[in-house]
Order: C-alpha cells, then structure tokens, then sequence
C-alpha cells in the first residue's frame, strides 16, 4: 500500500505492465508510470488540482507558478525553488546548474548528431503540434551525461519523451527502427504464431492476468510498447 506521510493512511494500489512501462495505480488518483529506465511520469486525477505542492508545481494549470518555494514565494531561479525543497537540512545547497556537455565535450558532437532525429523528417508531422527545441536541448543533455555508460538508454529514453508528446497532442510518429533504440517484440513470439507486436502509440486496455476485467484508467494515456496480437 502507499501511505500518506501526514496521516498514515493506507491507500490501496494496483502494479500492472502496459507496453513497456510499469505502471502503479493507486486508488487516491494517484499514477505513477516507469519506463523501468530514466523516465517516470506522475499523473494525477483533477481532485488534485491546486492541492499538491513540491518540485512537480502544485497542478492548478498555471505554469507561471510553477516555481512556488516551501515558503510559497514564487521565484524565477531554478537553484533557488529547488533548494527551498531540500528533504533534509543537512543536504548542501545546490550553488550551480551542471552542463553535462561542459564537463565531458568530447560527447557532445555524438550527442547533437544523435539528437537530431528530434528535429528532423521522422518527426515533421508533429513539430507544428509541439517545439521540438526544448526536448533536443534536453536530449543532448542527456546524451552528454551518460559518459559512463548507458549511452544508447539516455539517449533512446529522451527520444522517446518527445514521442511521447507528440503522441499525445495527437500526433502517432514511428520512430523506432532496427538501428535507433529498437524493441524487438516479435522476438519473443513462438515459432510460427504471432503473439507480440511492437505498437509505437499503445494499444487498446487489454484483458491480462493482472487486470482480468480489462479495466484502465482515463488518466492513464496510450504507451508505447508491446500488445497481443489480436
């Protein structure tokens, strides 16, 4: 069960898989959903509005406000807003924003060619819907901090946020391929019989195992991944 820190309620939840995310289902309105790599996303029902506070904003619709302090002072600086929510006192303030390409240069031209999958043809039908440039700057960030490894993961996870995104301002792009960040679903299927397909923009909630009545949450949007043949 979850529990809520200030009353030690317990609160019933659900773990199902759904393409290739984990996603954990509480019964507060809470979801939270893993790509059991680098990217989690936290959705909540609209009984949440403008009643949360922390990093993740206070969910009212406003993105102006999104830099509320424990104090509730709004501010601009991002040190600022993300030290006011420090956990434990004894944890050094954070007095600089790292840029992982300033710290490891050598990575950032392999970076930005890799990245530019984002802005180029393969996403073209979706870059009117959502600005491709704030999830490149990103992308290459995150390409550039992976120097110890894990280089195609970072990489692929921030591709994929972009799909994401795209996907859901209505816009389904197919950007997987054998040679960039492939999921081989098909794989896994037994000799002679189809039973996964890789679906790029999710599939339709599914009866399983762990979910029998085939019932999903509205809050829970398509995700990528695999799904039975039908």
């Amino acid at each position: 069960v979850l529990k809520y820190v200030n009353t030690g309620e317990d609160i019933p939840y659900q773990i199902r898989t759904m393409g290739i995310y984990l996603v954990i289902e509480a019964d507060n309105g809470l979801i939270i959903i893993w790509d059991r790599k680098t990217s989690i996303y936290i959705k909540l029902s609209p009984d949440f509005n403008g009643n949360v506070c922390g990093l993740c904003g206070n969910y009212d619709g406003n993105a102006n406000n999104d830099f509320t302090t424990r104090s509730q002072e709004v501010v601009v600086d991002s040190l600022d807003f993300g030290n006011s929510w420090k956990f434990s006192p004894m944890c050094p303030e954070a007095l600089a924003i790292q840029k992982p390409c300033t710290s490891n240069p050598y990575r950032e031209a392999w970076a930005q060619k890799q990245c530019s999958i984002i802005n180029s043809n393969v996403f073209s039908s979706c870059h009117s819907q959502v600005d491709p440039s704030t999830y490149y700057d990103n992308c290459v960030s995150d390409a550039c901090a992976c120097n110890t490894g894990g280089d195609c993961e970072c990489f692929c996870t921030a591709v994929a946020a972009y799909a994401e995104a795209c996907n859901a301002a209505g816009s389904c792009v197919q950007w997987r391929t054998p040679k960039v960040c492939p999921l081989f679903c098909e794989y896994f299927n037994p000799p002679d019989e189809c039973e996964w397909h890789y679906q790029p923009c999710g599939a339709p909630c599914m009866k399983t195992c762990r979910n029998p009545q085939g019932n999903c949450s509205v809050h829970i949007p398509a995700l990528e991944g695999r799904s039975l043949c039908l």
